[in-house]
């Protein structure tokens, strides 16, 4: 199968995959309702094809100026998911890369978004979730409780974006079945008004299991893939 890094890593992803397939098991769904997002943030772009190679080609990334070249070096046919807070001055990078990106939260990040995949001339919209503030702690990201159906609003409207679903990371002082409990919930509205926009982005290495049982769609696994790694810096 190749050198031992692309060994270890084929290792995880069989365990991260019957994971997945035991959660859904116990949700009574389909293990392929849930796409595995591969957290490649602080790992080196030699990781990201090695996932490639053994069929992951979701990747995510949190920051630009680490997912900027990835994606350049990066194999060709991969989806790049932006998963972290993003600042409207980074938009237009973001946009000529990214195909989904999970953390809008304003309307002044719609705005830019806009304006930056236009610019961008892509072939098709850009996919985006609305990121929500399960404790309505605005400091921590996340469009709060009042806000989430304005801003998906703005997303609808954009002629560059399309609006797919919402996005949340379980605040750390929640159980995870509370935390995605009340983000199923916020789906479960926001599809009354926007029945297209399904997806669910929920659970980590350590939370997929309830994330997958309060209906993720989406889940965005780091170090249960590729092991814990110091910072690159």
């Amino acid at each position: 199968m190749g050198d031992a890094r692309t060994e270890e890593i084929g290792r995880n992803l069989a365990a991260v995959r019957e994971r997945i397939a035991a959660a859904c098991k116990a949700a009574g769904r389909e293990p392929e309702e849930v796409t595995l997002v591969a957290v490649t943030k602080t790992y080196p772009a030699q990781d990201v094809a090695r996932l490639a190679a053994l069929g992951v080609l979701d990747v995510g990334e949190n920051r630009d100026q680490e997912a900027a070249p990835k994606a350049a070096a990066g194999p060709p046919g991969l989806r790049w998911h932006f998963i972290g807070q993003l600042q409207r001055n980074k938009a237009r990078s973001v946009a000529s890369y990214a195909s989904v990106v999970h953390s809008v939260d304003s309307l002044r990040l719609v705005d830019a978004l806009t304006d930056a995949a236009v610019r961008a001339e892509r072939d098709t919209p850009l996919d985006v979730l609305v990121q929500v503030s399960l404790d309505d702690d605005a400091h921590r990201g996340g469009a709060v409780t009042g806000a989430v159906e304005q801003v998906a609003e703005s997303v609808a409207a954009s002629p560059a974006l399309r609006l797919k679903g919402v996005m949340a990371v379980a605040p750390l002082d929640w159980e995870p079945d509370a935390a995605f409990g009340r983000l199923a919930d916020v789906s479960a509205r926001l599809r009354v008004a926007f029945p297209g926009a399904d997806w669910i982005s929920a659970g980590m290495s350590e939370d997929l299991e309830s994330a997958i049982s309060h209906g993720s769609t989406h889940v965005r696994v780091g170090s249960a893939l590729l092991g814990n790694r110091p910072p690159l810096g």
